[in-house]
Order: structure tokens, then C-alpha cells, then sequence
């Protein structure tokens, strides 16, 4: 079984940002989620990125039983209303039925000047500590914040239920969050040809210590660079993953899973 840990059906059925899902595509992403499933992907880890989108992940997860929700704010999703919006989002994770695995995806994203560290640290506190509070996975973004980011990490740690989501630091930065308990989110980018240093990150760390995911549909691995990602991929990145470690793709997709299902309180 694969599992993949971090994925945007709502982004891949609707092609646009911060509006409700239509029904129809409610309905469309069954296609995608059984494209999946014919390639071994069981579960579906659906994230959210602000009220809107995380209010999506929740309606595509009531709706099919392979796909669960995250649900959090995105740093470069902030508004001056983002207190207001993670309230509504704390309310939301009380309900079981919304089938809320995870808080995220949050965390520090410097890659635009316009960003505004004091606030996206403290947003990226308050979500670490609603994961942390409700015993869910923590689904972390960080883009060229690396020292930033392991500060706070740092205050919380350790943190058991955590993903580096698309893991894009060096080997170093690795053992750091890895001795926090965090697992590093592997996906489509480890394909890319200039990507060495991702790959010396994924032949050196324990395989207990990878989790899998598409980043769908943004991503896309090498094979079908260019085109849009699904979540069928997770099939592609593990056959790639086993083969750079010299490892049997079995090993690689139970171990990988293992993992994922322990973040996000799988069965």
C-alpha cells in the first residue's frame, strides 16, 4: 500500500484558488482518487492551505473514504484576518466526521520580499501548538528559511506527528528535524536532475524516517515534468526512491506508510 502524504485535489479538480468546490467537481475527483487507488495508493492525505481550501479538503474527504483532511493556513496565505479564520479552524477539528488528520500545510516561506516574518511566525506557532493539542499530524512549508524555521521547531520539539513537506534543505538540516521526530516528505523533485542534494538527503537517512507525497498538481516528477501531478505519482516516486537506495519497492512503500499512518492516526 502507498500512501500519499501530501496532495491538492481541490487545486487539481477546480484549476483556481479560494472558492468552494461546485458538486461537479466534487464528483470529478473521483477520477483522480481512482487513478490512484489502480496504482496502490490507498490513502490520500488532502491539505489545506487557508479557511477556504481547508473547508474543501473537508467536503472531498466527507465524500470519499481513500481521501482525509488537513486544514491550516499557508504563510503566503495570511491576511490580516488569519486569527479570525484559524479560530474557525480550531472549530472545525472537533467534528470527527470532518475526518481532520493533520494541521497545515504552515510554516515560513521567505521567498517573496513583500513577506512578513513577525506574522508568519506567529502563525506558524499557534498552528504547531493546535496539532500539538489535539494529537494530530503537523504538515510544515519552509522556503528559504531554514535557520528560522529550526528555531521554532526547536521550542516545540520534540514532534512526533510532523512532516518536513517537500523536503528541500540539505543533509544537515535533515538530522536536525529528523532528531525532532519529524519525517522528511518526499516527492516528484528528488526525479530532477540538478537535484543532488535531495538525493544525498534520500540515500542518507533512514527509510523509517521518509514519507511520500505528490504535491499535487504542482510537482510534477521528471517522467511528466511539465504536465499536471496526480496523486497516481506517489507509484512513480517510490519506484524511483527504492531504486537511488537500492531498496525493494515493497520495503519502501510498507515502510514509508507505516510512517504516514502513524503521523496522521491512520488505521
Amino acid at each position: 500500500m502507498l500512501i500519499d502524504t501530501h496532495c491538492h485535489l481541490n487545486i487539481i479538480v477546480k484549476k483556481d484558488f479560494d472558492r468552494a468546490l461546485t458538486e461537479k467537481e466534487i464528483e470529478l475527483a473521483k477520477f483522480y482518487i481512482d487513478n490512484a487507488y489502480e496504482n496502490g495508493v490507498k490513502r490520500i492525505i488532502n491539505v489545506g492551505t487557508n479557511l477556504v481550501e481547508s473547508l474543501n479538503c473537508i467536503e472531498l474527504a466527507k465524500k470519499y473514504k481513500e481521501v482525509y483532511a488537513t486544514v491550516g493556513i499557508h504563510p503566503n496565505d495570511l491576511t490580516n484576518n488569519w486569527k479570525e479564520d484559524l479560530k474557525k479552524i480550531k472549530e472545525l477539528i472537533s467534528n470527527p466526521e470532518n475526518k481532520i488528520v493533520g494541521i497545515g500545510e504552515c510554516g515560513l516561506d521567505f521567498h517573496y520580499p513583500e513577506y512578513d516574518i513577525k506574522q508568519q511566525t506567529e502563525a506558524f506557532k499557534r498552528q504547531i501548538e493546535l496539532a500539538l493539542e489535539n494529537d494530530i499530524g503537523l504538515v510544515v512549508h519552509t522556503r528559504q528559511a531554514p535557520e528560522e524555521t529550526l528555531k521554532i521547531l526547536s521550542e516545540f520539539a520534540p514532534i512526533k506527528k510532523g512532516i518536513i513537506h517537500c523536503f528541500s534543505e540539505d543533509l544537515n538540516f535533515a538530522k536536525e528535524v529528523i532528531k525532532m521526530k519529524f519525517a522528511i516528505g518526499l516527492g516528484g523533485t528528488i526525479t530532477y536532475p540538478k537535484n543532488d542534494t535531495l538525493r544525498e538527503v534520500a540515500t542518507k537517512v533512514k527509510l523509517k524516517d521518509i514519507v511520500l507525497e505528490t504535491d499535487a498538481p504542482f510537482l510534477a516528477p521528471q517522467s511528466i515534468r511539465g504536465q499536471q501531478n496526480s496523486p497516481k505519482e506517489i507509484l512513480t516516486i517510490a519506484k524511483y526512491l527504492a531504486e537511488l537506495r537500492q531498496e525493494d519497492l515493497d520495503l519502501v512503500a510498507s515502510e514509508s506508510s507505516e510512517r504516514a499512518k502513524s503521523i496522521f492516526n491512520l488505521n
